[in-house]
């Protein structure tokens, strides 16, 4: 698979390219244009890791994987990469590329990060059929939830996944943030 550094990849490719194509760091595929995401940075990087493994603790309790900036397919021509994922442990959880809606997709905004975008990148993983869509903000530490109604905050310290047990509070997330 060829890897492009992502300051140089084509502006313009088709979807099956993009698929063959690795990117450092990874990049999201729009309307066969490709899209740089922010990422990378301390904070972002930290609060990701700490979301995930409070997924990963409760594996077996919730019956969950958690994988970190899965390539999602989200349509026919996008594929989205949220900061952290998490499926179900079923049949559909080896998916090279997640093309199944996953149970909930975490965006984790970044310093340079505009609202704008995430509220369309969010909007997509909606559309994909993703129920459970959050939004978490690192220097402010926030929690936003996304749905057919928009954008909305929510309780950092009780997010939830109606109609199951999943329940993360962000508090010690934060606090690592320092």
């Amino acid at each position: 698979m060829p890897t492009l550094e992502a300051t140089v990849a084509p502006q313009l490719m088709t979807m099956d390219e993009y698929l063959r194509t690795s990117f450092r760091p990874d990049c999201d595929f729009v309307d066969d244009h490709i899209e740089e995401r922010n990422l990378g940075e301390y904070k972002h990087g930290l609060l990701q890791m700490e979301v995930g493994f409070w997924f990963r603790s409760r594996r077996e309790q919730w019956n969950v994987r958690v994988v970190g900036e899965l390539r999602t397919r989200v349509s026919a021509d996008r594929v989205r990469i949220p900061d952290v994922t998490v499926v179900y442990d079923d049949a559909a959880t080896s998916e090279r590329v997640r093309v199944t809606a996953p149970l909930i997709a975490v965006e984790i905004l970044s310093p340079e990060d505009r609202m704008s975008r995430a509220k369309v990148v969010l909007a997509d993983y909606w559309k994909m059929g993703v129920a459970n869509i959050w939004l978490i903000d690192p220097i402010y530490q926030a929690a936003f939830l996304f749905d057919a109604s928009g954008l909305r905050e929510a309780d950092p310290c009780n997010l939830t996944v109606p109609g199951t047990p999943i329940q993360v509070d962000l508090t010690e997330a934060f606090a690592a943030l320092g």
